[in-house]
């Protein structure tokens, strides 16, 4: 746990996600990580997951602070 200039809390996360898919009529896996960030209220929802646990996140797309790179800011989480 972080906190922004702001004094908001903030949690750093890893998101991973493994899947199979039909691409032109053929099977591919799928599997992605990708940087995600909670700020505020959100971050004690994303406090109580337990690693590795499944769940369905939702929010937008942000340019990293150097803009190398994208940062996955979560809005909603919603534990499976």
């Amino acid at each position: 746990m972080r906190y922004t200039p702001a004094g908001l809390p903030a949690l750093d996360l890893l998101l991973k996600h493994e899947s199979e898919a039909s691409e032109d009529g053929q099977p591919r896996k799928v599997s992605l990580e990708i940087k995600s960030v909670a700020i505020g209220a959100i971050t004690r929802a994303a406090q109580a997951l337990a690693l590795g646990s499944p769940a369905q996140f939702a929010g937008f797309l942000a340019a990293t602070r150097n803009g190398r790179g994208l940062v996955f800011h979560l809005t909603a989480i919603d534990a499976l």
